[in-house]
């Protein structure tokens, strides 16, 4: 799941870097997937140069150049380095912040304390919606990450049982609710009422985030009991804390750059002018790098200093946050890369091709034309966009319901079955410390409950409606 990007608007636009028909498009894709699943799970070769042989072999199967295969794969990669990789090193020093202070055992044993065994899956989904409202995916998963662990580890629960829930909560607003990229492009494409839109996604948002967070979460604590992995739960020292910063301190440092963000987001929806003196500001100071920058700055006087910690242990915290997240962020950046190739060798278009004699309802049709996209490119935002726009003329004689449920289908669509293309899936992968295999057994069949379930109830609704 990557955030929207000029280049990801261009993505359909760009001529492909190869004249392949469609069948050798196909096999290419299947060819540079089973690449990559080998080396990883037969070879046991790092992901980040499974990636990058992957996406090498993809371009060959398809008959690209091979300067042009590594200019796709370098510019996606630093794509989504630029864009994710700022943000992953500013939330992993804010986690340790959070950690060496002891701002984030603040914040679990409160929890702990007001939340027992069964209810704890719920309050990670209610956390986890309310943050991921008005934040990118990857902002909310480095933002949740220590807090996700730390519970798991101090509450000896399966690290699937309390990861799903905050999981779910974020893939949910990510997909189907404004001011996310993709719903707000879909709905300019489409036509769509934004408030209506905004209100029946909560709708659908609320039953699909049950089902796919705590109930489905029972059942992948059994697939794949792990404990929270060590190397990511940064260790403090408790002998030498001094003090510990207050609950309202530390929330209030943690939920800063969720109320920048969602501030912007408010201002850009009801002034929609972009020379407005007003709406500039908050462009800024709710932009993602912005706001979490913002949220370290205070996090140095709210959670450091308020521990008592001086400016060498301050400097040094922040040194140590971020070599633990090197390999996290070269893996990410490396599925960014494959991403990239995929769009450019025309992967993206070749399923629209495919979809132009599709003879089915227009909702199942735009679901699926997602879902085809979604798992070609790995890219949600370039699955909503893509498909919006394909189905888009078919919304000119829809009501503004159903018009909105149209947005929703293709939302929906764009989260199924997450895999090893997707820069989300190495994300996740990498956090919770599981191999492939887990990873597809728990993030990749939760997304696709998300993509059904909603499904589901979009259909639901156009019935009603």
């Amino acid at each position: 799941m990557t955030s929207l990007s000029v280049e990801t608007l261009a993505a359909g636009a760009v001529e492909p870097i190869t004249s392949a028909g469609n069948a050798q498009l196909g096999i290419a894709v299947l060819a540079g997937i089973a690449v990559i699943v080998l080396l990883i799970t037969k070879f046991k070769l790092h992901a980040f140069l499974a990636l990058t042989i992957g996406s090498l072999a993809l371009g060959a199967f398809a008959g690209a150049p091979l300067d042009k295969t590594i200019a796709s794969f370098s510019t996606g990669l630093g794509n989504t380095v630029a864009g994710v990789g700022v943000l992953i090193a500013l939330g992993a020093v804010l986690g340790k912040l959070l950690a060496d202070s002891g701002g984030a055992d603040q914040i679990v044993d409160t929890i702990l304390a007001r939340a027992s065994g069964r209810a704890m899956p719920w309050a990670m989904v209610l956390i986890a919606s309310i943050i991921g409202l008005p934040l990118f995916f990857e902002v909310g998963i480095v933002l949740l990450i220590p807090v996700v662990l730390l519970v798991a580890k101090r509450g000896n629960y399966s690290l699937m049982r309390i990861g799903i829930p905050a999981l779910a909560g974020l893939s949910v607003m990510h997909g189907l609710i404004p001011p996310h990229p993709g719903p707000l492009v879909a709905i300019d494409a489409i036509g769509a009422n934004l408030g209506i839109t905004l209100g029946l996604g909560v709708l659908v948002a609320i039953p699909t985030v049950i089902i796919a967070g705590p109930v489905f979460s029972k059942y992948a604590a059994r697939w794949v009991d792990i404990p929270a992995p060590e190397r990511m739960i940064p260790q403090r020292p408790s002998e030498d804390l001094e003090h510990r910063p207050g609950f309202g301190a530390t929330v209030a440092t943690v939920m800063l750059p969720v109320v920048l963000m969602l501030a912007k987001a408010l201002v850009d929806i009801v002034v929609d002018d972009p020379e407005n003196a007003v709406q500039r500001v908050t462009d800024v100071i709710g932009s993602p790098l912005i706001a979490l920058l913002a949220a370290v700055l205070v996090g140095l006087f709210t959670l450091g200093r308020a521990a008592g910690f001086t400016k060498d242990r301050l400097s040094s915290t922040v040194e140590k946050s971020l070599a633990p997240i090197a390999g996290v962020l070269m893996i990410v950046g490396a599925g960014g890369g494959f991403k990239q190739t995929l769009i450019d060798v025309g992967v993206g278009q070749m399923i629209l091709d495919f979809s132009e004699d599709w003879a089915i309802p227009t909702l199942l049709l735009a679901w699926l034309i997602a879902v085809a996209i979604r798992l070609a490119t790995g890219s949600a935002t370039v699955a909503t966009i893509s498909a919006a726009g394909l189905v888009a003329p078919l919304a000119a004689d829809m009501s503004a319901s159903h018009a909105a449920l149209l947005v929703l289908a293709v939302g929906a669509g764009s989260l199924f079955f997450s895999h090893v293309n997707d820069a989300g899936f190495w994300l996740v992968k990498e956090y919770f410390g599981m191999d492939v295999g887990q990873t597809i057994k728990t993030w990749s069949v939760m997304e696709t409950i998300i993509s059904v379930v909603s499904l589901g109830f979009v259909l639901l609704l156009s019935l009603v409606l």
